[in-house]
């Protein structure tokens, strides 16, 4: 089923207490676009009972995925506090997912999975909406995703990182975050950024900053509140170049915005965050709620066990998601909420990936 675009809106409005932007700036224009369309089959409703899932997918017509996201519709009242993310992930037939061994698990995909999850709550108001990031451009022709998996969280108000890494001379498009299985109602992906596998960064437990480049690897961050299950377990996804492309100057720019918020109980919070005209294209981006303070010391979840992702998606200036067939979009919005109980100490987190393939003036940056 499909829920109307209009209510989606309204009830995220009626969730949320404000908003943060980073306003682009305009640059020079000596950045090569990627070319990127978004492809959104618009939203599935559910899940329409308690501790269950629903999931969707969007898929590139053509081109190859540098990333998605997703968005969901809360309603209100205090069914609102059930709908959650239950993760983003690449597929290769918009059905199957990458949860086997982990390493290099696909190539040249094409389609993308979101997950919607319920708690103790359900509403008919709940949706979840799928979006794909679509590249084509010369410069990228084949991509790869990588996974890794941990096992948990499976402990009351815990959590588990774990991070993919780009294969060595390749370059990060973007990434996804997967928990399972849905039936454990408190358990959910509170974090999806992307980070590099360095010792500056604690190998992936650190978020990339703002204005830093060419980061290699993509976090995901599995929190669960009072519930427990042996057989729990969080995925991190990175795609990343592949084959002979010629990426010898491209340059990936991460730009991020962390706000105060969502505190009270029942409540929500936005950020939006954007790539400058010499920055490229936005290829991908990332949303988490945390303790704070993600890009300047290993990540932590809130102290509240109900905080969560409601969505990570691309969006104009103002955090509305884009239409189907929207090409070039320049923002990324990530939206959380914190749950039935008040979270205090909570922050949203949101970060954009901006890909420029060709620095005019460059040299030898020709096929």
């Amino acid at each position: 089923m499909r829920h109307n675009n209009s209510l989606r809106s309204a009830a995220r409005a009626a969730a949320v207490l404000g908003a943060a932007l980073v306003v682009t700036v305009p640059g020079t224009a000596d950045a090569e676009s990627a070319g990127i369309t978004v492809r959104t089959p618009g939203a599935t409703v559910g899940p329409a009972t308690a501790f269950t899932g629903v999931a969707s997918h969007a898929d590139c017509a053509h081109g190859l995925i540098t990333g998605g996201g997703v968005d969901q519709a809360i309603g209100t009242g205090p069914d609102s506090n059930g709908n959650h993310v239950m993760g983003i992930a690449p597929s290769p037939d918009g059905t199957t997912e990458y949860t086997g061994t982990p390493g290099v698990v696909g190539h040249d995909v094409t389609h993308w999975l979101a997950f919607g999850g319920s708690g103790s709550h359900s509403s008919p108001a709940f949706s979840t909406t799928p979006y794909a990031m679509c590249v084509q451009g010369h410069r990228i022709r084949h991509t790869q995703v990588v996974m890794n998996k941990t096992a948990g969280p499976s402990t009351g108000l815990s959590d588990r990182l774990v991070t993919a890494t780009c294969p060595t001379g390749t370059v990060l498009l973007g990434g996804g975050a997967r928990t399972t299985p849905a039936s454990v109602g408190s358990l959910k992906p509170i974090a999806g950024f992307p980070t590099f596998n360095n010792a500056a960064h604690d190998f992936g437990k650190k978020a990339a900053a703002d204005g830093e480049t060419n980061p290699d690897s993509w976090t995901a961050v599995g929190g669960i509140g009072g519930g427990r299950d042996m057989n729990n377990a969080t995925y991190a996804y990175a795609i990343c170049t592949a084959g002979h492309d010629n990426v010898r100057h491209a340059v990936t720019t991460v730009h991020f915005r962390e706000v105060s918020g969502p505190d009270g109980a029942a409540t929500g919070q936005t950020v939006t965050v954007g790539c400058r005209r010499e920055d490229g294209s936005l290829i991908s981006g990332g949303a988490a709620i945390s303790g704070g303070g993600v890009t300047t010391t290993d990540f932590t979840k809130t102290g509240s066990g109900g905080p969560h992702l409601n969505g990570s998606f691309p969006s104009d200036s103002a955090g509305n998601p884009v239409r189907d067939g929207a090409a070039g979009p320049a923002y990324w919005t990530a939206a959380a909420h914190a749950g039935g109980s008040p979270a205090p100490n909570s922050y949203t987190d949101g970060w954009a990936l901006c890909l420029n393939t060709h620095r005019k003036g460059e040299a030898g940056n020709e096929d």
